[in-house]
């Protein structure tokens, strides 16, 4: 029996991934055979790697408009980016990722996916080596990566005027919106929303905090 059977592939993956469903099962193949060895995720995560890691970054896509510049902050295992890569070939995106163990493991799934549409580069968010080739962009997104007072910080400096910054963020979300509203505010981003992804897909849909970037006029103004 090979990974695949222990993982199993759920009937939502079909309706997400479409055509492409076979590198979603190839990329979540990878993750249970190499990514606990390889510090990506815990031993735990295994058997949940669909629902809890892939379908809940892949549907993201919901909120995020065609052809749109995507940089993904703080990669890790590839997640929310690769997910969202297969599902979304239509996006440019970006993985962003500072520790190179994790540098390498995303040059390989893409590499292995032959994802075209998607570059990896080596760094933090706030180098000015990244935002050379990651600024500007549409939408940038995170998961698991830090409190969202930080994270605007690191992130809204990437996104456009008029983009969004695309949280993922777990059931403490308005509380998180509350506690950091003046450091969001004065990372250059606009009112917070909460909103859910995968709803009717998902049995848990992907809470997502939305943080649009304001111009400095606009900013002043408030």
């Amino acid at each position: 029996m090979g990974v695949e059977d222990v993982i199993g592939t759920p009937a939502a993956a079909k309706q997400v991934f479409g055509e492409r469903l076979p590198l979603a099962e190839r990329f979540t193949a990878m993750l249970a055979e190499h990514g606990v060895a390889r510090g990506l995720i815990g031993p735990r995560e295994v058997e949940r790697l669909w629902d809890r890691h892939v379908l809940n970054s892949a549907v993201i896509g919901e909120r995020i408009n065609t052809a749109a510049r995507v940089a993904d902050v703080g990669s890790g295992a590839g997640l929310p980016g690769v997910p969202l890569a297969i599902a979304r070939p239509d996006l440019d995106i970006v993985l962003i990722e500072p520790m190179a163990r994790r540098v390498d493991w995303l040059t390989e799934v893409v590499d292995e996916l032959d994802l075209s549409s998607v570059t990896v580069v080596r760094g933090r968010a706030e180098e000015k080596a990244v935002l050379a080739v990651a600024a500007e962009r549409d939408v940038v997104t995170a998961r698991a990566v830090a409190p969202l007072a930080k994270l605007a910080g690191w992130c809204l400096p990437l996104v456009r005027t008029g983009g969004t910054l695309l949280a993922l963020k777990g059931s403490s979300a308005a509380e998180e919106i509350t506690r950091d509203r003046l450091a969001v505010t004065k990372a250059g981003g606009g009112e917070a929303t909460v909103a859910e992804c995968g709803g009717g897909l998902l049995e848990v849909p992907t809470t997502v905090v939305l943080i649009p970037r304001v111009s400095p006029e606009k900013k002043r103004r408030r």
